[in-house]
Formats: C-alpha cells, sequence, structure tokens
C-alpha cells in the first residue's frame, strides 16, 4: 500500500485537477494529453514508478474502452443514420400536426425525448433546430420559452441514459443494470428537465429578451423520400424496448430460466443496438433510396466523428485508475466517512466537481464513476442505478466557458456569452441539482 498521508493524495488530486483545468481552457491543449499530464503529476507524487503509471493508465483505458467503445459506436450509427434518413425531421413533422402549434412546448419536449434517446446533445440540436426556429416563428412566442425546453431535456437525455458515453461508463464501472438506469432516468430526469427548462423559462423570458434567429437554407437532400412516422418511431424504440424487457425479466423470472436469459442476451446494450442499427439500415435505408455504398458511408463517417471522444473518454477511465492505484481513491471513500456524506450525495460533489473543472460532463462521470467503484466494495448495500443517477446529474451542473457544449448552444441559439451564461448555465445547475433531490427521493423507496 502506499505511505503517502492521505492528506497528501488528495492535495496531489487537487493540484492534478487544477492542472487539468489549466492545460485545457488556458493553454488548449488536447483533452488526452491533459489527462496524461494529469495522471502522471498524482501517479509520481504518490511515489508509483514511472512504469506503474503508465501501466495503470494503459490499463484504465483498455477497461474502459472495452466496456463502452461498441455502445457508443452502434449509438453513434443510430443517430447517422436517423439524421442522414430525415428520420427526425419526420417526426417533428408528426408532432407539431397532432400536437398543433398552441401545444408547441409540449411538443418540443416530446422530440426531444424521442431524438435524445439515441442521438448526443449537439445532433439532436442541430437536427430540431430548424423546428425550434419555425415553431418560434410560427407562434410568435418568446424564443427562450421554446428553446430552454428543448436544450434542456435534450441535455438530460444526453447525460443519463444509454448508450451516451457518460451513463454507459458508469454504469459499466459501478455494474449498473442498464434498464433499470433507464426507468429511474426517466423518473427523476424529466422533472428535474421540466423545472430547467420550461418552468424556469417562463420565469426568465421576460427578464432576458432573445429574438430567434432566421430559418437556415433548405438543404438539398430534402427533395430525397423520407421514412414514415412508424418505421422511424419503431426504430428509436427498439433498443430502449429490448434493455426494458432484459430487466423486466430479471424480476419475472427466476435466475436461470430459458426466457430469462434469452432476454438478457436480446437486451444487453451490445446486441440491443446492434438490432436496431440493423433495423435502421433496412428500413431507413430503404425508405431513403441509399446505396449499400452511402449506407457504409454513413457507419464509417460516424464512427470516425466519435474518435477524439471516445479517446478522452478512455482516458478519463485510465486517468481515474491512476487515481485509485494511487491511494487516491481510498482517501477519498475515507474523507467521505470522515464528513458522513451519503454515498449519493458525494458521487455528485465528485462529478460536478470535476465537470466544473475540467468542463466535460463524459471526464466528470468517468472519472467519478472510477473513484467510486471501490467505495461500492465497502458498502455493497448503495443502489448502483441511482449512484449512476447522481453522477449523471452532477456531471450536468454548472456548464460555462470551458464546456463545449456551451459554445454549441450559443451558436445555434444566437445568443451573446452573457445571455448563455443567465440561460443555458442556470438551466444545466438546475437540472444537476434538482435531479440530485429527485434522486435522494427515490433512495427513501428503494
Amino acid at each position: 500500500m502506499n505511505a503517502v498521508p492521505p492528506t497528501t493524495l488528495l492535495l496531489l488530486a487537487l493540484a492534478a485537477i487544477a492542472t487539468l483545468v489549466a492545460l485545457v481552457t488556458w493553454l488548449r491543449l488536447n483533452p488526452f494529453l491533459a489527462l496524461l499530464l494529469a495522471a502522471g503529476i498524482v501517479g509520481f507524487g504518490a511515489g508509483l514508478p514511472a512504469a506503474a503509471v503508465l501501466k495503470a493508465f494503459a490499463d484504465g483505458m483498455g477497461a474502459t474502452f472495452g466496456g463502452i467503445a461498441a455502445v457508443i459506436a452502434l449509438g453513434a450509427m443510430l443517430g447517422k443514420l436517423l439524421a442522414e434518413s430525415g428520420g427526425a425531421q419526420v417526426l417533428a413533422a408528426r408532432f407539431i400536426a397532432v400536437l398543433g402549434p398552441r401545444r408547441a412546448v409540449a411538443c418540443i419536449v416530446a422530440l426531444a425525448i424521442v431524438v435524445g434517446l439515441v442521438t448526443w446533445f449537439s445532433v439532436g440540436l442541430l437536427l430540431l433546430l430548424p423546428v425550434l426556429i419555425s415553431l418560434a416563428h410560427e407562434t410568435r412566442r418568446p424564443f427562450l420559452t421554446l428553446a430552454l425546453p428543448l436544450v434542456a431535456f435534450l441535455s438530460v437525455m444526453h447525460g443519463l441514459t444509454p448508450p451516451h458515453p457518460g451513463p454507459v461508463v458508469a454504469i459499466d464501472a459501478l455494474g449498473a443494470n442498464t434498464g433499470k438506469v433507464l426507468v429511474l432516468a426517466f423518473v427523476a430526469g424529466l422533472p428535474a428537465a421540466w423545472l430547467g427548462g420550461p418552468v424556469l423559462a417562463r420565469w426568465l423570458a421576460p427578464r432576458l429578451a432573445v429574438a430567434a434567429p432566421s430559418l437556415p437554407a433548405a438543404a438539398e437532400s430534402e427533395a430525397r423520400p423520407r421514412p414514415g412516422v412508424a418505421a422511424t418511431a419503431l426504430v428509436i424504440a427498439l433498443p430502449v424496448a429490448l434493455m426494458l424487457a432484459a430487466s423486466a425479466a430479471e424480476l419475472m423470472f427466476p435466475p436461470k430460466h430459458d426466457v430469462r436469459a434469452a432476454l438478457a442476451f436480446a437486451g444487453h446494450p451490445v446486441t440491443a443496438l446492434t438490432i436496431a442499427v440493423l433495423a435502421a439500415l433496412g428500413v431507413l435505408g430503404r425508405a431513403g433510396r441509399f446505396s449499400r455504398a452511402q449506407l457504409l458511408a454513413f457507419s464509417e463517417q460516424s464512427v470516425a466523428a466519435i474518435g477524439m471522444t471516445l479517446l478522452v473518454v478512455c482516458a478519463g477511465g485510465g486517468f481515474a485508475r491512476v487515481l485509485r492505484e494511487s491511494g487516491v481513491a481510498n482517501a477519498l471513500g475515507g474523507l467521505a466517512g470522515e464528513l458522513h456524506l451519503p454515498p449519493l450525495v458525494y458521487g455528485w460533489l465528485l462529478a460536478a466537481f470535476v465537470r466544473v473543472a475540467t468542463g466535460s460532463a463524459t471526464v466528470g462521470i468517468t472519472t467519478a464513476a472510477g473513484l467510486l467503484a471501490p467505495v461500492l466494495a465497502v458498502h455493497p448495500e448503495i443502489n448502483r442505478e441511482l449512484l449512476v443517477l447522481s453522477l449523471g446529474f452532477g456531471s450536468l451542473v454548472l456548464s460555462h466557458l470551458n464546456d463545449g457544449g456551451f459554445w454549441i448552444v450559443k451558436d445555434c441559439l444566437g445568443l451573446t456569452v452573457g445571455q448563455t451564461l443567465r440561460s443555458w448555465t442556470i438551466t444545466e445547475t438546475i437540472i444537476g441539482v434538482a435531479g440530485l433531490g429527485f434522486t435522494l427521493v427515490l433512495s427513501l423507496f428503494l
């Protein structure tokens, strides 16, 4: 065991994270390199040999990659096919037709939930931006009353539900059940998003005047045939239904029952998403009259686009492994005991601290999950699914200038930096804090 005092280890961790912040935000260093250097500060400061530091970092990267790479890649493929086929626009048109402009907020929320389940935050925002702007012009509502609900629910879907990177990492590291996380993410996440979106927007819109941007130019691909609503909804619902069925089977059948085993295989995130991608290739590809070469190109482009994200996520796992091998995880566990903080609150604080420091929700949840994994061995009574939620909500808090999502929201919604801080940053913070409260309430019953 490491002979370095726990206080020194905690100071080393703080110094490493401070260095990480400086490298990423001030020097604009690639996050992968910044995480590697931060891991070196902790490892060398704790007295680990250079070879041990590098091995721990590599092992952490490998373990993270093995647990999440397939899920993230398949999720990216599914989102790409949904975008290229025009499925998102088809759903948007149907929602608007059914709900009507008078229920514009409900329409935006429903679209954000459905599209956000299978696409990344930035992709979902870009897909639904024309719908948002059209509704704002058509209904003449204050722009923020529609824009904040959209980004709030997209953020919750991205931060709490698989196959998005953060939740996938946390589920794998903490040994949680994917289907249960999905259910609980809806139970706790939707009310939190409602507070940070529609409720905040009603109060903020009269105090922060923001004009709706002009409609973007029509894309050339709009002339291509698009899939039907039923086909698009089937592709989106398929992986979710399979994962939920696997969780239901755990409650309905004994451990070695054949039905439970079959549903467990079909509902595994990799299997479920593979089936969904194959269905999307057939259904959406045929509807859009894409050639096999085009479908292959879409899948390759989607994986290429997430290459750096995947590398950074895995580097976050490597950083967390070095923190554990250096003894920082044990020191943090001891600190939690001394402070008498509930594990859910402590996990939220860890994720929030790293998120605010690095600007990355994914790095925040990845690092916090790696640090808390050893705590579960000492406290097996902790609900792992609720712990995933607490980390997810913590990783959403206080998005500011070092967060890429901050700038995406600013540019897409046509806001100034000050307006983005007074709207998007507050939205994310309300979601994070309210989400922790809802998670603690759920812990009273689970």
